[in-house]
């Protein structure tokens, strides 16, 4: 009997001009890995909140949804807390306690499970999760990975049958998203726990999966085995395409055919036995650009959030010239926020000092500084939302009609103008927060991880974007944990560990020499070329090698 089966569901908003879901039929058999991409708001995380009573949305719905062969209506809510657990995008939404223990036994608590079981599922899971070394720290210590990590282990302490996840790393750095991944694939294989997960960064799960669903629109695309959709959508020339492992776009990009390597492992063995017997020439490193006039110097700061608390920064210093898009990668709490905050005054350093085009930062009134030569986009989007719909955020911005429909368009909100910002899917919110923060027209724009939540499709069209900044002058300072992105659009790329900048370069220099902190291409491909770092760098190699 299957876990899930989902007949005819189609869904609507209120007030929406389309459907959200239409006419899905899915079914998720016990013990299955299904992953769930599509572009943003194409209504995956919308299909996975219907899985769950409690977190279905309002609106208009018909077709049904059977739960282990009953309608999931008919399935009592303490029934489900303990058979479906479900993991959120952004893990404080989830945590509901002040202590990692507390945390941990809370369900259990809500359950009424006895104490001997839940003293005894607690510690299981707590050494099953490597939790024991900070099972009595305060949550709020804890990063972004650990945090998530909690929330996991948590709702497994309940044994759930099935896990639900909803792009459960779009706020890890790549070393702890990968780390949790692994986790989550390890549940599955020892535990048999079905999963049903979304998740934009495929390269960690695609061939982890059973069966992959790619949903457009609403409707289901594709529904197969990973390789049969990664060629389907080749063939389809899909959108979705260039979401692929880099593996399989690498492989069809440079004329391959039949199935295609999905890890880097494969796509090692591919690209060597392809190339054993050629000359392999090598690209050349990017010259690093000449520093002009600074738009951002921040010289020796030291900030810490409490008196006696650790200091967050410690002696940060770099400068970011004029016109540069220059992107900091690092690890969840080491600090990158805090600099983005120190950079704009919303964090006061106790030392140091911080310069914006020139002049230091305290000379600038708080409505000249934003108003005249910096915007910045916070982590959380919905930070920004004060009003009722998409059309009102945008018009609440000192902009003409004219230009903030070009915005809208630009930012793929045209279609969205009346919906109301917190019924927007995760990245359709980081589009709304981008609008924003162009329509104010700013001279230095600080981006803390900008493509959040995006798909590959429009990381695309953000590029362009900012490229189109950077081109016309506009400084971009990007915090962000995406490495493919980094590595193919920034000018410069800095290194963020333990509150300092440990060193900066050009992307083809920064992740040509790196092991973890560098992109899948790299990876793959450093066993034949040196620096090739992003899919087209393999390509272009490989076709020149092999012409």
């Amino acid at each position: 009997m299957a876990h899930f089966h989902i007949q005819d569901l189609t869904f609507s908003y209120p007030g929406g001009s389309r459907p959200v879901l239409d006419g899905i039929h899915l079914t998720i058999a016990p013990g299955e890995y299904v992953v769930l991409c599509g572009q943003s708001g194409s209504g995956k995380t919308t299909l996975l909140r219907h899985l769950k009573t409690v977190l279905t949305p309002h609106g208009r719905r018909s077709g049904t949804i059977l739960f282990n062969g009953l309608p999931l209506e008919q399935t009592g809510q303490r029934e489900q807390a303990a058979k479906i657990g479900y993991v959120m995008q952004n893990p404080d939404d989830q945590i509901v306690t002040g202590k990692v223990w507390h945390e941990l036994s809370f369900g259990l608590e809500s359950l009424g499970v006895d104490r001997n079981t839940m003293r005894l599922r607690v510690a299981e899971m707590a050494s099953y999760f490597g939790i024991q070394d900070w099972f009595h720290r305060d949550v709020d210590t804890l990063s972004g990975g650990q945090k998530q990590l909690l929330n996991l282990a948590a709702i497994m302490a309940a044994q759930p049958e099935v896990l639900i996840l909803d792009e459960p790393t779009s706020q890890l750095d790549p070393i702890a998203a990968s780390d949790f991944l692994a986790t989550v694939r390890k549940i599955n294989r020892e535990l048999g726990t079905t999963i049903l997960m979304t998740e934009h960064r495929l390269e960690d799960i695609f061939h982890a999966a059973d069966r992959v669903v790619v949903m457009e629109d609403g409707r289901i695309l594709a529904n197969d085995a990973p390789r049969a959709v990664c060629y389907q959508l080749y063939r389809q020339n899909s959108p979705m395409f260039p979401a692929l492992p880099t593996p399989a776009r690498a492989f069809y990009a440079a004329g391959g055919t039949g199935a295609c390597p999905l890890t880097v492992r494969e796509g090692r063995s591919w690209l060597t036995a392809a190339l054993e017997t050629v000359t392999r020439s090598q690209p050349e490193p990017e010259p690093v650009p000449e520093q002009g006039e600074p738009a951002l110097r921040l010289k020796d700061l030291w900030f810490r959030y409490e008196k006696d608390s650790p200091d967050v920064l410690k002696g940060l210093s770099f400068t970011v010239p004029k016109g540069a898009l220059f992107a900091i990668v690092g690890g969840n709490g080491a600090g990158k926020s805090t600099a983005l905050k120190a950079a704009c005054g919303i964090c006061k350093p106790y030392r140091g000092k911080v310069e914006v085009f020139g002049q230091e930062l305290k000379k600038y009134s708080a409505g000249r500084l934003f108003r005249e030569n910096l915007a910045m986009l916070p982590q959380d989007p919905k930070s920004l939302f004060v009003k009722d719909s998409v059309g009102e955020e945008l018009e609440e911005m000192d902009a003409s009609r004219e230009e903030i429909s070009s915005v809208a368009e630009d930012c793929q909100l045209t279609s969205l103008l009346n919906a109301h910002p917190h019924d927007l899917s995760g990245g359709e919110q980081q589009r709304l927060a981008l609008a924003k923060a162009l329509l104010t027209k700013p001279r230095l724009l600080l981006l803390d991880e900008p493509t959040k939540g995006l798909d590959s499709f429009y990381k695309r069209k953000l590029a362009g974007i900012l490229t189109g900044l950077t081109k016309s002058g506009v400084t971009v300072v990007m915090v962000s944990h995406d490495v493919e992105f980094c590595a193919e659009y920034a000018d410069l790329v800095s290194m963020f560990f333990d509150g300092q900048i440990m060193t900066t370069n050009t992307p083809r220099r920064f992740f040509g020499q790196n092991s973890f902190y560098t992109t899948a291409a790299n990876r793959m491909s450093r066993c034949v070329f040196q620096n090739a770092v992003t899919v087209e760098d393999v390509v272009s190699l490989y076709r020149e090698n092999t012409r």
